[in-house]
């Protein structure tokens, strides 16, 4: 999924609850019920492909910061050549 889906997702649940809203100003209950699950359901997806994303995200950003050289050159061999120049 994608942040576009979360989109479509979104209007879609807008949709359901206006929907929703009209089948109670209507006394629809039954439909109304339906529309308001709808909408329930299509937040849901969104929220779901939000998070995906959220995710993919933060897993682009730590590869990113681990493979910019977290280990510093050099910085083995100096702590094994100090050991040596005072042993």
């Amino acid at each position: 999924m994608s942040l576009d889906e979360a989109g479509r997702q979104l209007e879609a649940a807008i949709h359901d609850a206006r929907v929703a809203f009209d089948c109670i100003e209507l006394d629809d209950l039954e439909r109304a019920h339906t529309n308001a699950i709808t909408a329930r359901a299509a937040v849901d997806a969104a929220e779901y492909a939000i998070r995906v994303e959220a995710e993919r995200r933060e897993g682009e950003g730590e590869k990113e910061s681990s493979s910019g050289g977290s280990a510093e050159p050099g910085s083995t061999g100096a702590s094994d050549s100090s050991e040596e120049l005072s042993g």
